[in-house]
C-alpha cells in the first residue's frame, strides 16, 4: 500500500479497479481545515486523464506495470500488430489501446509494450522520433532568422508546424509527448 503523501510523478496506482499514472500532484494546506493532495491521473486502460482530489490519510494499492520492448510491425484495419524481438511472440493492441500513440509509429521501430499482469494495456513511445514530411508548402531560404512556421503533414499523418525552411521530403524529429517539432532529422 502507498500513503498518498508518498505518491511520485510516473507512479502507477489500483484505483477504484482502475489503473491510473500520476501526472502532476500538488499537496495543498489551506489555512483552516486538513491538507489534502491534488492529482492529475492517467487511466492506463482507455487513455483519458481526470484530476481527483484526495485526503492525505488516504491509501492505494501501487500497480506494478511490466513493460516489454516489442518492435511495431504493421496496421491492418483497427489492429495493430507488434512482435518480441526474441520470443517472436506477436501481439494485438486495437485502436482505442494505441489512440494518439499511431502518429509517431514507424514500421520496424521499438516501442515498450506496458502490461498489467497479463493483460496488455498499450504502448510506451521514445520520446523523439524522426519522420518526413510528406506534405508542406514549399521551403523559403534564408529563413533561418525569423520565428516564424508553416503547417507540415508527416508519413503518418501527424500534423506539425514546422520553420519555414523545412520542404517536402526532409527528415524532421517531432517529440511524442507533445507533438511538436524538435529540429531537422
Amino acid at each position: 500500500m502507498v500513503d498518498v503523501n508518498n505518491i511520485k510523478n510516473g507512479m502507477t496506482l489500483q484505483i477504484e479497479g482502475n489503473i491510473y499514472q500520476i501526472v502532476e500532484f500538488l499537496h495543498v494546506k489551506p489555512g483552516k481545515g486538513a491538507a489534502f493532495m491534488k492529482t492529475k491521473l492517467k487511466n492506463l486502460r482507455t487513455g483519458t486523464t481526470l484530476e481527483r482530489t484526495f485526503n492525505t490519510n488516504v491509501k492505494f494499492e501501487e500497480a506494478h506495470i511490466d513493460r516489454k520492448t516489442v518492435q511495431y510491425l504493421y496496421e491492418a484495419g483497427d489492429t495493430y500488430y507488434f512482435m518480441d524481438v526474441n520470443t517472436y511472440d506477436q501481439f494485438e493492441l486495437t485502436n482505442e489501446q494505441v489512440g494518439d500513440n499511431k502518429n509517431y509509429l514507424l514500421e520496424n521501430m521499438s516501442v515498450d509494450l506496458t502490461m498489467y499482469g497479463s493483460e496488455l494495456l498499450g504502448i510506451s513511445l521514445p520520446e523523439k522520433v524522426t519522420l518526413t514530411i510528406t506534405d508542406c508548402e514549399p521551403g523559403i531560404k534564408d529563413s533561418t532568422a525569423t520565428n516564424s512556421t508553416k503547417v507540415a503533414t508527416c508519413e503518418t499523418g501527424l500534423v506539425v508546424r514546422v520553420p519555414m525552411f523545412i520542404n517536402t521530403g526532409d527528415k524532421v524529429i517531432v517529440t511524442t509527448y507533445d507533438g511538436k517539432y524538435w529540429g531537422r532529422g
